[in-house]
């Protein structure tokens, strides 16, 4: 277990890279609360989660590690935008060590709302846009 520590450079989260964002499998698949289906991947999977890790405004971790034979865990707190977040990053690694599977969880809601929203604003006219929310609840409803 890796416990990574609360200093300012950690809060930052200028002094953690996640290990698996090198190492994925070619068939790597992200699913997570903010999005809609599963992305499948190399390509797709590390841009949506570089294009996540953009949107924080720091990651201060409460735990990067591993757990179980092939699973690694990271837990987290963040701010988009002002509003706080709260994020698990569960990895499972094949036969090989590669990042097999990710999940990611965000809440309280609303921050995941808004998490998703501004995901597809980043991926507006690609296809990786369709994995989250074009529009807030209260556009909807003007709609």
């Amino acid at each position: 277990m890796t416990n990574t520590g609360r200093g300012d450079t950690d809060r930052q989260g200028l002094s953690y890279y996640p290990w698996w964002l090198d190492n994925l499998a070619d068939d790597v698949t992200l699913e997570g609360a903010a999005m809609n289906g599963t992305a499948r991947g190399q390509e797709a999977v590390r841009t949506i989660v570089v294009t996540a890790r953009g949107l924080y405004e720091f990651q201060d971790f409460a735990y990067a590690g591993d757990f179980g034979d092939n699973g690694f865990l990271e837990i987290y707190e963040s701010s988009i935008q002002g509003e706080p977040v709260k994020v698990v990053v569960t990895v499972t690694r094949n036969a090989a060590g590669q990042a097999q599977n990710l999940a990611v969880l965000h809440r309280p809601r609303n921050s995941l709302l808004l998490f998703s929203r501004l995901m597809h604003e980043k991926f507006a006219g690609t296809p990786l846009a369709g994995h989250f929310l074009s529009e807030s609840p209260e556009q909807r409803a003007r709609a």
